[in-house]
C-alpha cells in the first residue's frame, strides 16, 4: 500500500499536521485533548464500529507522533501525560520505535488456507488428490479444508484450476522480512524486538492502521524555534515526494519557510560513501573478504549482522550518506542541529545509536514533513525561487533506487581501475536480502559486491514516502540526468572525505 492514499494515510497525515501545528503555536499543550475531536469530528463512526474507538486510536497516534509511549490499556492516563517534558529541542523517544496499538489490531489470521466461493465443485477435485495430509474433503460438491490437518503446504492452491483456494497471511507478518511479527495471547499482532530492524514495512502494510512509529516532529520544531540554526539534510529519494508543485528547485525556499536555516542533499554524502566503499572493495575483496555488502541501508546491514554474524565483517564499514552529510554540515556550521529527512523508519533507529547522535540530531520522514508544510499552510504554487541544492553527482542521487548504490560503486571503481571487473548482485526487501546472503554463504557470490535494500524498490519504497515507488523512481531518474557531475569522483565534495572520516 506504499504510495496509495488511503483512509489510514489521511488520518496519519492529519495527526502529523496537528502535532506540527501544536509545536509551532506553542502555549498550553494540554489542548492536545481536543485534537481527536478535530481529526474525528461528529457523532457517527466513519471507519470503525465506534467513533469512540476511532478517537482512542487517534489519541495513541498523537502520542507516538510526539515521541511519547503508548499508554497502558489497563491504567487510566490522560492523552497529554508527558507532553510538557517532551516539548524540548532534543531527541525524545525511548524504544521501541515501532509500536502496535493493540485495540486497533484486527487479529488477522496468522497463516490459514481457505476455499473461496470461486470453488466450482469440479469432478477432478485435484486439490483433494494432491493434499499430503488428507485435509480436504468434498461436502455438497465443494472442497472443504480441515484446519486441524492442514499443514499449509500450498499444493492445493497450485492445483486448483480456478484459483479458488487462497492462503491468508497476516499482512504485517507477510511484509516483515525478518519474521519479527508474532501473535499475542489474544490473537493480535505482536513484535519481537530482538528481531525487528525497524524497516517499517509492517507499518505501511497493516490495512487497519494498527502499527505506527514514533516521530520527532515536535522536538524538531522546538529546535527550529530556538536560537540554534537547524539544517535539513534531504535524502536522494526526496524528488517529487511533495507533489509536482514542489520541484527540487523550489525546495530550499520551502524549507526556509518552515524555519530551516538551509537544505543540503544527502546525495553529497552518497558521493563520499561511494568513494569509501569503492576503495574498501578494491583493497579487501577477495584477498581479505569473500564479498562485500553495501552499508547505506540500516535495515539491511542490521539484519545481515544479526542473522549472519559470521559474515558481519563483510558488510562495509563505510559511514552512511546520512552520517557523512551530517558531519559535513556540522563541520561547516559548528553548533548547528541537523535533521535528516527521508523515506525511512530505520534511519530513526540508526540516528539513535550513541556513535551517530552527535552527527544527526533528528530524523523525519517525507510524510512527517508534509505535516509541517500543512501546519504552516505553505502554498507551493506561490514559491517563486529557483535554486540548485548541491553539486552532488548523478550516481549519488541514484542511491534512492534499487541497484543505484552498486552502480555508483562500480562506476567509481572503473574510473580508479579500468581493468578491474566487478561482479554485482542486488536484492530489495529483507526477505530477498536474506536469500542473497544464503547464496553468499554457499560461495555463490565470492568476489561480488552485494547491494541490499530493506524496502522493495529501494529507498523510494520506504515506509515514509508519499508517492508510489514507481513514480518516485521516475522522478529520481530525471534529476539524475540533470546533475552536472555524472560520477562521484567529479563531485564538488570528494576531497573532504578523509577529514570527515577522522572526526
Amino acid at each position: 500500500m506504499r504510495g496509495i492514499y488511503t483512509n489510514i494515510v489521511e488520518i496519519r497525515q492529519k495527526v502529523f499536521t496537528e502535532v506540527a501545528r501544536l509545536a509551532y503555536e506553542g502555549g498550553d499543550y494540554s489542548r492536545i485533548i481536543n485534537l481527536p475531536y478535530k481529526i474525528i469530528p461528529g457523532e457517527v463512526a466513519t471507519y470503525r464500529e465506534s467513533v469512540f474507538l476511532e478517537r482512542a486510536i487517534v489519541e495513541e497516534r498523537l502520542r507516538l507522533a510526539i515521541g511519547l509511549p503508548l499508554r497502558k490499556m489497563t491504567e487510566h492516563a490522560p492523552v497529554s501525560q508527558g507532553i510538557e517534558e517532551s516539548a524540548i529541542a532534543e531527541k525524545y523517544y525511548d524504544p521501541p520505535l515501532v509500536n502496535i496499538i493493540k485495540f486497533a489490531c484486527h487479529a488477522c489470521p496468522e497463516n490459514e488456507v481457505r476455499v473461496t466461493d470461486s470453488c466450482q465443485g469440479c469432478l477432478a477435485h485435484p486439490c483433494k488428490e494432491v493434499c499430503p495430509k488428507d485435509a480436504i474433503s468434498i461436502v455438497n460438491g465443494k472442497s472443504v479444508i480441515d484446519p486441524e490437518k492442514c499443514i499449509r503446504c500450498g499444493r492445493c492452491i497450485s492445483a486448483c484450476p480456478y484459483g479458488a483456494i487462497m492462503k491468508l497471511e497476516r499482512p504485517c507478518a507477510k511484509a516483515c522480512g525478518v519474521d519479527a511479527i508474532r501473535t499475542d495471547e489474544l490473537g493480535r499482532a505482536d513484535i519481537d524486538y530482538n528481531k525487528c530492524v525497524s524497516c517499517g514495512m509492517c507499518l505501511v502494510n497493516c490495512p487497519f492502521g494498527a502499527i505506527a512509529d514514533k516521530s520527532q516532529i515536535f522536538q524538531t520544531i522546538h529546535a527550529i524555534k530556538s536560537e540554534t540554526p537547524v539544517y535539513a539534510a534531504l535524502a536522494p529519494a526526496f524528488v517529487g515526494q511533495w507533489g509536482k508543485d514542489l520541484p527540487p528547485e523550489k525546495v530550499r525556499e520551502a524549507f526556509k519557510m518552515l524555519g530551516f536555516e538551509d537544505v543540503i542533499e544527502v546525495a553529497v554524502g552518497a558521493d563520499l560513501c561511494t568513494i569509501e566503499e569503492a576503495h574498501d572493495f578494491m583493497e579487501e575483496v577477495p584477498d581479505k573478504l569473500p564479498f562485500m555488502g553495501t552499508s547505506c541501508c540500516p535495515a539491511w546491514s542490521e539484519m545481515a549482522k544479526m542473522l549472519y554474524p559470521e559474515y558481519a565483517k563483510c558488510i562495509s564499514m563505510a559511514l552512511t550518506p546520512m552520517v557523512l552529510t551530517g558531519r559535513l554540515i556540522k563541520k561547516k556550521h559548528p553548533g548547528c542541529k541537523v535533521v535528516f529527512i527521508g523515506p525511512c523508519s530505520a534511519k530513526k533507529l540508526e540516528a539513535s545509536r550513541a556513535d551517530i547522535r552527535s552527527d544527526v540530531d533528528f530524523v523525519l520522514t517525507f510524510e512527517e514533513v508534509m505535516g509541517m508544510f500543512e501546519a504552516k499552510e505553505i502554498d507551493f504554487t506561490q514559491i517563486t525561487g529557483a535554486d540548485n541544492l548541491s553539486g552532488s553527482s548523478a550516481d549519488g542521487r541514484g542511491f534512492a533506487v534499487s541497484g543505484g548504490v552498486a552502480n555508483a560503486v562500480v562506476n567509481c571503481i572503473r574510473e580508479l581501475d579500468p581493468e578491474r571487473e566487478v561482479k554485482v548482485v542486488n536484492a530489495e526487501g529483507l526477505r530477498e536480502c536474506r536469500a542473497m546472503l544464503d547464496e553468499a554463504k554457499k560461495g555463490t557470490y565470492d568476489g561480488y559486491l552485494l547491494e541490499g535494500m530493506g524496502c522493495p524498490g529501494g529507498c523510494v519504497g520506504g515506509a515514509g514516502i508519499l508517492q508510489s515507488p514507481t513514480k518516485a523512481k521516475g522522478q529520481v531518474k530525471l534529476i539524475m540526468k540533470k546533475a552536472k557531475n555524472k560520477g562521484v569522483l567529479s563531485s564538488d565534495y570528494k576531497d573532504i572525505l578523509k577529514s570527515l572520516e577522522e572526526e
